[in-house]
């Protein structure tokens, strides 16, 4: 199955440091893929979360934003976008968009 998100859809990530020097929270795949981990509802984002390998003595937060501006700030940082459930399952790995 395809899925493809319009650069006005709203998607969600988690956030590191929420407000002060905040960056999206990115993750490795076996094949060594840095890639940010994208929902499609912020509560898949928040069941995910807790499960994922975090930093101690950072804060998280899930925050929603843009495909178009996740999918441009991403290939700016070397970074894909991997489409989650709320189990972490990968349910689609999404191709960046062309900044124009």
């Amino acid at each position: 199955m395809t899925i493809t998100l319009k650069p006005e859809t709203w998607v969600y990530v988690a956030v590191m440091d929420p407000g002060v020097n905040e960056r999206y929270f990115g993750l490795a795949d076996v094949d060594e893929t840095s890639f940010i981990p994208t929902f499609l509802t912020k509560d898949d984002a928040q069941t995910c979360l807790i499960n994922m390998p975090r930093e101690k003595n950072r804060k998280y937060e899930v925050q929603a934003i843009l495909y178009e501006e996740l999918a441009r700030d991403a290939m700016e940082n070397g970074f894909v976008v991997y489409l989650l459930d709320g189990q972490g399952n990968i349910l689609e790995k999404l191709k960046n968009m062309n900044a124009s």
